[in-house]
This record gives structure tokens, C-alpha cells and sequence, in this order.
């Protein structure tokens, strides 16, 4: 039986017109409802409004990936990792995506929610910095001005960046600024660089200045924790793990799809959504975002397959910086039952 059997095998058995799950979609214990062909209807909110990493749920979407494994997807934008755990966790959405470190930080304090598997495996954690700015390694640093978000995980794990490559906090002026006015800043030549995401902020800085960009990425500093991946509640666990596995198995396509053909993939988000990037920009951001895919442990993996030596590390280094609770498992955040195939 495949997986697309197994999840419509309940509507056979439960008779015409029943609902395929009983999930938590609007709420614990809420049923996921159908669509007209018999699919499981889903939302997916993203960590953000649509760019680059996005890409491969459209061109799922578009490639009738999703639809093989019995799911209706439909994506919608976030604000934040924090707001999309946050309605995860409250039965508003069915699943997300979203920043293990925010999505950690929220299971600490209560929030019913687990890691279901992470895609962006090597942090995209960088101080980002114009090609032409004479910034070419960790040391040229020493006396710049970097513009950080206070509180996000990049910022906060900055002086660990520091510290790996040898220099002190002191050596370099942190300007606080929101995410856009980082940017802002950037182009304006108000401060030498910034601390972000380099398959976000990078291409949109690129694009806008016409300037090649360099990054001072912190895996290259042997600093690296899980970034973004997809997150169900506790209660869609355990009332409809099979639901949960075929959205994991959907998205390990989608994205090695996506990967194969950047150009297709990128094509497939025109049009869905006025915040969005221009086609060029989301180009450069899922070109990026492929480089983040895997670590040493899952290299020749499909998208989505975790290991629990990257889970470990993670928890070492975000509970070091104060993004996550000290003596904590990997168990307490993640659940290793939907690995992709």
C-alpha cells in the first residue's frame, strides 16, 4: 500500500462524504477537511511573506507533487517564526515553517509543537558585506560597523562567531536596526555590513545596489545549527501521523525537484503573492538556499532527512547563546518518525 493509500484508506472506511483526517486544523482535534477530489485540505504558514526558500511548496504545488500524496495545499505568508509556532501550536494552521531556534524557544515555554524535520540544515547565518569593501575574511572585521537585529538568532549567536574566529565583541560596533533598515543602511553606506540570512538579505542587497556581495558565513567558522523546516502540533502527531508523513515525503520532493530545475522552480511563485521579490532576486535567494541543504551527517540525503548529530549540536550551541533551555533532548524538540524516504 502506498502513502497516498494509507491516508484516503480512512475515508473508504468511514463511508462517503466522511472527513479523510482528524487533525487539528481550527483548533485541537478539529478535522482536516477534503477538496473535491478526495485531498486532504492543509495550510501551511511560512516563517515569512514568500521569497526565495520558498520556492519548491509553489513548484510542488504547480508539479502536482503535493496532490500525489493526497494533499491540497495551500501556502500562507507569516510574520515571523515566532507568530507561525505560535499558530501552529493553536490549531489556527495545520503546519509551518519556520527557524528551529525560534521554534525551540517557543517549545521551552510551553508552546505544543514539534520539529517534524529541519531543510536548511546549514545555518545561512553570515555577516553579509559588498564585494568591493575590502572585507574578505573573519579578521578584516576588527573596527567595522555591522547592523544586527537585537534578539534574532544570528545576532545572538554573533559572539560565538567571534569568538571562533578569534576576535573579541569589542572589536566590532553592533548598529541595532530592524530587518529593513538594515538594508536600508547597507545600501546607504551607513554601516560596513550586517548580520542576516545570506540567501535572504544577500541577493535582495545584490539586486538593488548592482554589486556582488560577500559573506562571512558562520559554518565556515565551524559554527553551524539548524535553520528553517517544517512544524506540526502535538495534536496533529497523534491523531494524524500519516497526514503529517506524507507532507514530510511531499516536501523532500518538492525541494529535490525544486533543486534540479532552480529556474522552473522559481517560476512557479510568479504572481502569488504582491510581497514578493522580483523574479531575479528569488532566483539568487533559492540558488542560496540549495547550498544549505545538508551537513556532513545527511550529505547525499534527500532534502529533509535529519540527523541526530546536527539536532545535538544545535541544542549545544542555542542553549550556549540563551536561545534554548539548558539539559534539554533532541526528543524534546523534534520527532524522528517522518524521516523522507
Amino acid at each position: 500500500m502506498n502513502r497516498k493509500t494509507r491516508i484516503l484508506a480512512p475515508i473508504a472506511l468511514a463511508g462517503a462524504g466522511a472527513l479523510a483526517f482528524a487533525g487539528c486544523a481550527g483548533g485541537s482535534g478539529a478535522p482536516v477537511e477534503e477538496n473535491a477530489e478526495g485531498n486532504a485540505s492543509v495550510t501551511l504558514m511560512l516563517n515569512w511573506y514568500p521569497y526565495g526558500e520558498h520556492a519548491p511548496f509553489y513548484y510542488g504545488v504547480e508539479q502536482g507533487i503535493f496532490e500525489e500524496h493526497g494533499i491540497d495545499l495551500t501556502i500562507e505568508a507569516g510574520q515571523g517564526s515566532t507568530k507561525t509556532t505560535q499558530a501552529v501550536g493553536q490549531g489556527q494552521v495545520d503546519f509551518g515553517w519556520a527557524d528551529s531556534p525560534a521554534v525551540m524557544a517557543n517549545i521551552d515555554k510551553g508552546v505544543q509543537v514539534k520539529s517534524t524535520g529541519v531543510f536548511l540544515q546549514t545555518t545561512p547565518s553570515a555577516v553579509q558585506v559588498f564585494a568591493d569593501s575590502g572585507i574578505e575574511a573573519p579578521e578584516d572585521l576588527k573596527g567595522t560597523t555591522i547592523a544586527v537585529s537585537a534578539g534574532d538568532a544570528p545576532t545572538t549567536t554573533f559572539p560565538l562567531y567571534l569568538e571562533a574566529v578569534g576576535l573579541q565583541e569589542s572589536d566590532v560596533k553592533q548598529q541595532n536596526l530592524d530587518p529593513a533598515g538594515k538594508i536600508s543602511a547597507v545600501l546607504s553606506g551607513q554601516v560596513d555590513g550586517l548580520i542576516g540570512f545570506a540567501h535572504d538579505q544577500g541577493p535582495t542587497i545584490a539586486a538593488e545596489s548592482g554589486k556582488e556581495m560577500n559573506y562571512l558565513r558562520y559554518s565556515d567558522a565551524g559554527l553551524n545549527f539548524y535553520s528553517n523546516g517544517m512544524i506540526a502540533s502535538n495534536d496533529m502527531i497523534e491523531s494524524n501521523p500519516e497526514l503529517v508523513d506524507e507532507l514530510m515525503q511531499a516536501t523532500s520532493e518538492a525541494f529535490s525537484a525544486a533543486a534540479e530545475d532552480p529556474a522552473a522552480a522559481v517560476a512557479a511563485m510568479e504572481g502569488k503573492d504582491p510581497q514578493m521579490p522580483s523574479a531575479d532576486v528569488l532566483q539568487g535567494q533559492w540558488e542560496e538556499t540549495i547550498k544549505l541543504l545538508e551537513t556532513e551527517a545527511t550529505a547525499g540525503q534527500v532534502p529533509g532527512t535529519n540527523a541526530a548529530e546536527d539536532w545535538e549540536s544545535t541544542i549545544e550551541v542555542l542553549s550556549g547563546a540563551g536561545l534554548s533551555a539548558e539539559g534539554a533532548t533532541v526528543d524534546t524538540y523534534y520527532t524522528d518518525e517522518f524521516q523522507p524516504e
